[in-house]
């Protein structure tokens, strides 16, 4: 069963934590330093926020599937819609390891369709002081709809490379 997913970028995580907890009437299931995540089944949806990047509001939206079968039923869906996908196979981010496809919709709002594999210990899958997410120059990936990338240490959402269409998109950790 498919899971609706949204991720916002805050800037003060204790507040955010006070008011999100109070509207979903229930604690994170998912409480670190830096990051709080919701799996509420009423309404079914993986809430996430997290004081990673520069840009406070909406990061990202996206559909947590159970299977890798279904997450390759939405890859399908998803290339129907767009021409530009970027795949990520075993992504640590977020506290998690997941495949991952990311899309952009028309207005540039970036889409994660992902199936998680298991929880890792760290943001980006590493300790803070490592490369990948966190580092001062964030790796980034860029991939189109048959190319597949594996980048293990970028995470968050992919966006518009700057001059181009839905054609190609980029993808910056954490930012």
């Amino acid at each position: 069963m498919k899971r609706f997913h949204v991720h916002v970028g805050v800037a003060d995580l204790e507040e955010n934590i006070r008011f999100y907890s109070t509207l979903f009437g229930a604690a994170p299931s998912v409480l670190k330093g830096d990051y709080a995540k919701w799996m509420l089944d009423d309404p079914r949806i993986n809430f996430a926020i997290s004081r990673r990047g520069s840009q406070h509001g909406v990061n990202h939206l996206g559909i947590q599937v159970d299977s890798s079968e279904e997450l390759a039923a939405m890859q399908a869906q998803l290339s129907a819609a767009d021409s530009a996908l970027t795949i990520e196979e075993g992504a640590n981010c977020c506290y998690a390891k997941s495949d991952k496809v990311w899309s952009t919709d028309p207005q540039g709002v970036a889409w994660e369709t992902f199936h998680s594999l298991g929880s890792i210990p760290f943001f980006g899958g590493e300790e803070p002081a490592a490369a990948g997410c966190g580092s001062a120059l964030p790796a980034v990936v860029t991939a189109v709809a048959t190319e597949a990338s594996s980048s293990k240490s970028a995470c968050c959402a992919p966006s518009p490379s700057a001059g181009t269409s839905r054609d190609a998109t980029a993808k910056a950790c954490c930012t």
